[in-house]
């Protein structure tokens, strides 16, 4: 070999070495990125914000952005990526008696911040960072990353979870996460830019679902009228098609046997995942269960009746002891709890009330509210106005709790009425400018947000959205039924 051809050989083995050498550096597996957010996960986890849907939600949309960025680092051949801006609440998984200044009243610490990182490493490291985590153990992370002869798992997709067919997704009401990341993935763009672009399928879809949407409100009237029955609500966003389905058998039900449903007079119905009573008093119909399973339930509905007037007895006894607080159940706050649930935290915690004498005047705290919870430690004042309370309070803390932050209950929930009423006054603007068919919002889109998108809607008086159904939201999306979901914060 000569000389020359030796060189050239060194030369081409030192790029490789060090081409090489980069991308093991870049490349650090999905099951490594997943093992170093383990305490990332644990903190801002959707399954831990149960009972809290806003937070819950806008942590869902975040992780999904998320999983979208470092799929797109994953990929053979990735160069930059658009630069991010994520949203997380975090819990505070430390036991401390310090409370961070930023922590809210439902206990969690709201983060923001921007990722325009170009490798899976530096983005993991990036997130911890911003969440005030632990970094040390990403050290064992790095050497293996460095030093590794190859890359598993490169130009793999980022681990998530299964998917689903469709057909699973239009059956339960979930949304297709898969769908939801490749809509995050795009680069939002102006509201009136995005009509033009999706207006006529959404108009398309509509004229389609017309007459399921006509024979879905026939059902409904008929049902209610026919029954007495106060309402009749889904706990899910099942399309309409899918919610025609439910009604139709409910219908040939009160046909084959009429004399079964006389127990629903005067009752809200809500078709949900079982079946049973809920706190609120509605009747939920599971949408699995079979007719015999329904009507066993309807048999029951006296005892039902009787164990929802002990429960309001108990929430009449509470008020007196706690001067004249009023124990709600909000469904939108919090998940199902049955009826018997409900019965038994009250039960508990009006005991608790009873052994111990609180010197509490029976109307210095009328006017507030509180929800009662098993699984808190410590009460607080939610941001809405209402007082969030362990079953297993200790009376005596309790009382002083309630005394001192009494005044900013009021000045919440007075806030809350405003904020309220002032949102229903711009949807109903919003309908009659418009000329929408109907105006909604994700529970997880909070008044204030509400009133803002609201506000603007108005001063763009888009022509593109007259006949449709829209859905205030924080992505942009056509929904099976020709609704259109926007951003609260959509662009101009």
């Amino acid at each position: 070999m000569s000389v020359t051809s030796l060189l050239r050989c060194t030369i081409r083995l030192e790029k490789k070495h060090v081409v090489g050498h980069l991308f093991h550096h870049r490349a650090l597996s999905g099951a490594d990125a997943v093992n170093a957010l383990r305490p990332f996960y644990f903190a801002v986890h959707p399954d831990f914000f149960g009972q809290y849907p806003r937070e819950r939600e806008v942590n869902e949309n975040s992780l999904k952005r998320l999983n979208g960025y470092l799929d797109n680092l994953q990929k053979p051949g990735s160069r930059s990526v658009q630069p991010m801006r994520l949203t997380f609440y975090v819990r505070d998984t430390k036991e401390s008696s310090d409370v961070p200044p930023d922590l809210l009243a439902s206990g969690f610490r709201p983060v923001s911040f921007t990722l325009h990182t170009s490798d899976v490493l530096s983005t993991v490291t990036n997130v911890l960072k911003s969440c005030s985590l632990p970094v040390e153990h990403m050290k064992g992370l790095k050497g293996s990353a460095e030093t590794s002869k190859s890359a598993p798992g490169a130009g793999r997709p980022f681990y998530r979870p299964i998917k689903w067919n469709n057909s699973y997704y239009t059956f339960t009401g979930f949304r297709d996460p898969e769908e939801e990341l490749q809509q995050a993935r795009r680069v939002e763009p102006a509201l009136i830019s995005w009509l033009r672009n999706n207006e006529r399928e959404a108009a398309k879809k509509h004229r389609t679902s017309q007459p399921r949407r006509e024979e879905l409100n026939r059902l409904k009237e008929e049902l209610c009228h026919k029954f007495d029955l106060s309402d009749i609500r889904w706990q899910r966003s099942w399309g309409v098609a899918h919610r025609c389905c439910q009604l139709q058998s409910l219908s040939r039900l009160s046909q084959q046997s009429p004399e079964a449903l006389v127990n629903l007079q005067g009752h809200t119905v809500v078709f949900a995942d079982l079946s049973g009573m809920n706190a609120s008093g509605h009747i939920m119909l599971g949408t699995m269960d079979v007719h015999y399973q329904w009507t066993k339930l309807f048999e029951q509905l006296p005892g039902y009746r009787r164990l929802q007037q002990q429960t309001d007895w108990l929430k009449e006894r509470i008020s007196l002891l706690l001067g004249g607080t009023q124990v709600v159940h909000v469904e939108r706050l919090r998940p199902v709890q049955s009826i018997g649930e409900h019965y038994g935290s009250l039960s508990t915690f009006h005991k608790s009330l009873v052994s111990q004498r609180l010197r509490l005047h029976p109307r210095s705290l009328q006017g507030l509210t509180m929800l009662l919870e098993n699984d808190r430690s410590k009460p607080s004042l939610h941001e809405m106005g209402h007082f969030i309370i362990p079953t297993s309070s200790d009376p005596p803390k309790l009382q002083v709790f309630l005394q001192s932050h009494a005044p900013e209950a009021r000045q919440r929930t007075l806030r809350k009425k405003q904020l309220q009423a002032e949102e229903a006054a711009l949807v109903k603007l919003c309908l009659q400018n418009l000329s929408l068919r109907s105006l909604s919002k994700e529970p997880s889109v909070s008044p204030s947000q509400m009133i803002l998108c609201c506000r603007r809607l108005v001063e763009q008086r888009s022509p593109l959205m007259q006949g449709l159904h829209v859905c205030v939201s924080h992505f942009y999306s056509v929904m099976q039924d020709g609704d259109l979901c926007v951003p609260w914060d959509w662009k101009s």
